[in-house]
């Protein structure tokens, strides 16, 4: 029986990150992680084999390299039994690991709704990390003219543009009256969906599907109001569910949600059991409610927190909530959201006051490769605590969008980033006299004094 000091289960961003950073915090400590597939992808860059890249080859994680190099064992199997009394763990080939402390890093699986009728037909896809299935549905959806996409969250539309990359011709499908709406408010998703159907996509909202049809495989498919598209293929991105099986079985505790709970170092309800990534329990760092956000920034984030804390509890090193930070790109326009937008704000009850400034990425905006920048803040009004920001600009919108976040996570207020000294360049951001994150902040501090 093999024996370890720390045993990592799941061998995506999550787990890889507890691991290393577990080996980095505790060098005397071994490590084994055990994962089902030898070869992993980059989870964000799953869309991206569909246009861009040539093949799944180049959308591969350096997993047993970076193990390796840190001194880490890895195993290819599958964990099928936890026996937490005694601290082991069964594993498919019929070998056991005795381990101390237990990382679950678990994952999520897409979802395939019950409900959907026909959804079992031949060329009716999910979106699974999983390269053997990814391969073959690139395969399948090359000779496919038509294709699908159901569900307009940052998946869906990413797909959506790079299918059309490939010359499909693409639906996208969306019940919710526009796209992204659960990540922008209306004003930018409105300027989103412009972007996406400028590029070829034929856009749906307000109506979601309803029915597959088809003999054996897909012909068509109904929506709810009863038009039929005709369709080759369809592409089903209408989330994940949390990976929580082997936990379930294993009676660590799992919430009503089905995500396995944790506190604020990661750590399950059984004595040295951590779990971290998808498959664990999330909070908002705003509103503290539960919620479902899965994104491998937070899954990376949770890592780091439970490698650090695996043998001794550092009280500054906590996951203190979700703040749920997404940014992607549509050709060279970058779009990014962190925090809370001001109608979830207004959901959850809180009292918020925004800004919005449009003005440009470069100085002077006639330089090669400037983009418009729009920047929306919003903020807590009675202390001016940011909130939430969202972006739409060149390619540099991703890492403003991460400047949000980090205000958010460190509880600046809108004063605090109007005294912020920043770097600019011509040829690298805005003027530093049109700054539009902070001409936003100057806007809602106008609102705050004339109240």
């Amino acid at each position: 029986m093999k024996t370890t000091d720390v045993l990592v289960i799941g061998g995506s961003a999550a787990g890889m990150v507890a691991a290393l950073t577990g080996k980095s915090s505790w060098p005397k400590k071994n490590f084994i992680l055990v994962k089902k597939q030898k070869e992993m992808m980059v989870p964000c860059g799953i869309p991206y084999i569909f246009g861009t890249l040539s093949c799944s080859d180049q959308n591969l994680m350096p997993v047993d390299a970076m193990l390796e190099k840190a001194g880490i064992e890895s195993i290819v199997d599958e964990v099928v039994k936890i026996n937490k009394e005694i601290k082991t763990v069964d594993l498919a080939s019929g070998e056991t690991i005795q381990y101390d402390k237990l990382v679950l890093a678990t994952g999520s699986m897409p979802v395939k709704p019950k409900w959907l009728a026909g959804g079992d037909k031949e060329n009716v896809f999910v979106i699974p990390k999983d390269r053997i299935y990814l391969d073959e549905m690139k395969n399948k959806l090359a000779s496919c003219k038509k294709i699908i996409v159901v569900g307009a969250g940052f998946i869906g539309v990413e797909f959506s543009d790079e299918l059309i990359k490939q010359e499909h011709e693409v639906t996208l499908v969306e019940k919710l009256p526009d796209i992204l709406m659960l990540a922008f408010d209306v004003e930018l998703s409105k300027k989103i969906k412009e972007i996406l159907a400028i590029r070829g996509v034929n856009i749906v909202t307000g109506n979601g599907i309803k029915e597959v049809l088809g003999k054996t495989k897909v012909e068509s498919v109904k929506l709810e109001n009863g038009d039929v598209i005709e369709s080759d293929a369809i592409i089903l991105s209408v989330g994940y569910k949390p990976n929580v099986e082997l936990a379930r079985k294993s009676e660590i505790y799992v919430d009503e949600s089905g995500f396995i709970a944790v506190d604020e170092y990661m750590r399950t309800h059984i004595k040295d059991i951590f779990a971290v990534g998808d498959c664990a329990q999330k909070r908002d760092f705003v509103t503290r409610a539960r919620v479902s956000t899965m994104l491998a920034s937070t899954a990376c984030a949770e890592a780091r927190i439970a490698g650090m804390n695996l043998f001794n509890l550092n009280v500054v090193k906590t996951f203190s909530g979700t703040i749920a930070i997404y940014s992607t790109a549509i050709g060279n326009t970058g779009f990014g959201t962190a925090g809370v937008t001001e109608a979830r704000a207004k959901a959850e009850g809180i009292d918020s006051i925004t800004g919005t400034f449009e003005g440009i990425d470069r100085h002077p905006g006639n330089l090669p490769d400037a983009h418009k920048q729009l920047v929306k803040l919003i903020a807590a009004r009675q202390s001016g605590v940011i909130i939430g920001g969202e972006v739409i600009g060149g390619l540099s919108a991703g890492e403003l969008t991460n400047v949000i976040g980090l205000a958010i996570q460190n509880r600046m207020t809108v004063n605090s980033l109007l005294t912020s000294q920043i770097g600019t360049h011509p040829c690298l951001t805005a003027s530093p006299a049109g700054y539009p994150l902070i001409k936003a902040a100057e806007i809602i501090a106008g609102k705050m004094r004339n109240r």
